[in-house]
């Protein structure tokens, strides 16, 4: 056996997991399907604009420990979200605050906007049956129609009506006029971009990238003690109880050299179905850059199948169920450790994310 630990994925679970390790004396070999370290946070720097390839990563936490943490790897900036919705061309603040209200209603107080909502919620009666009566419940009927309806319809691929309330778990709705989307006091964009805080944090540990584990899994299995695996639980089974269901992305990324500032804003949400695409991200913007030309990604959302990359879990009733048996297998095998939003079939932000690993290093790090 060389190696105490083999992390299989080089984004930020594993990452994390890995320098935590490292920290302790065990021996790490990182091994990764793509050709680059960093997962979805990876950064590109393309003529100085740091591209975010797989979509808008903005860091944001209410925990200062985590906020140190993550700046013990690189500067951050002062960025915060921002967005703004386009609808059939007109421009609303994101999220739902004062602006939003003013732009649609033409209200100016709180109490304004609150009647306005409570009025129209009361469209809704009992317990809604769909995510269409969910967000109506939240926010009436105007605010749906605009800003949530076709962009769901959008990211999901079917319409509200048939989608379950669980899936709409709340609405921010905030009855001020401020346009900070997070309500976290640490938020920001690491200087120089992702990559950097990914190649300190695997500093020290053996790294391969372009390798696919479950291909050779009986080998990589004998060289180490310990797997921690963050890809697909179901793939590494696979299939066994048949695959669980995500949502996919597609990414367009294009240079304006004529171009210095196209949108604006780091993020727009389009929430109208003119627009084949969800959003689309003005990369400078994120460290406010100052070049002459820029770099616009626009993303789409799309029905995901093996093979395909996934990025969302489905998180209804069947998928969960399902997922509950891969755990149970799981729970059955000591040699691994299943972390990340694939290896544990949960969405999580990138606070919640370092968190998990962190948990999980502080569990492994007290066995011998």
């Amino acid at each position: 056996m060389k190696y105490d630990y083999l992390v299989v994925g080089a984004g930020l679970y594993g990452a994390v997991f890995a320098h935590e390790m490292r920290k302790r004396g065990k021996t790490v070999l990182v091994i990764d399907r793509r050709e680059h370290i960093g997962g979805n946070c990876y950064t590109e720097n393309v003529d100085g604009i740091n591209v975010h390839k797989y979509g808008a990563h903005i860091f944001r936490t209410s925990r200062k420990d985590i906020w140190d943490y993550i700046r013990g790897f690189a500067e951050f900036n002062h960025f915060v979200n921002s967005p703004i919705a386009n609808y059939h061309g007109k421009i609303y603040n994101m999220p739902f605050n004062m602006n939003t209200f003013n732009r649609i209603w033409g209200v100016a107080t709180p109490a304004e906007a609150k009647a306005k909502i409570d009025e129209q919620r009361a469209e809704i009666s009992g317990e809604p049956r769909n995510l269409e009566e969910k967000a109506i419940s939240l926010v009436g009927r105007d605010v749906y129609e605009i800003l949530v309806r076709e962009y769901t319809e959008k990211q999901w691929g079917r319409p509200c009506t048939e989608l379950p309330a669980s899936i709409l778990r709340r609405l921010p709705v905030r009855l001020v006029y401020d346009n900070n989307y997070f309500n976290d006091p640490y938020q920001g964009i690491p200087v120089g971009g992702y990559t950097r805080i990914f190649e300190k944090l695997l500093d020290g540990c053996e790294v391969r990238l372009g390798v696919d584990f479950l291909e050779n899994q009986g080998e990589y299995r004998k060289i180490a003690g310990k797997v921690l695996y963050t890809g697909p639980i179901d793939e590494y089974y696979g299939f066994k109880f048949g695959p669980l269901e995500y949502r996919s992305l597609r990414f367009e990324h294009k240079r304006m050299d004529d171009t210095a500032n196209f949108q604006g804003v780091a993020v727009v949400n389009y929430t109208s179905m003119d627009e084949p695409y969800t959003r689309s991200i003005e990369h400078k913007h994120f460290e406010f850059g100052t070049q002459p030309f820029t770099i616009v990604s626009y993303e789409y959302s799309s029905e995901w199948k093996p093979g395909v990359e996934p990025y969302y879990p489905v998180n209804d009733a069947k998928n969960q169920t399902r997922y509950e048996q891969y755990r149970q297998l799981a729970a059955a095998d000591p040699q691994v450790v299943f972390g990340g939003r694939l290896g544990l079939y949960k969405y999580t932000d990138m606070q919640d994310t370092i968190i998990a690993a962190l948990d999980a290093a502080k569990q492994e790090g007290y066995k011998e």
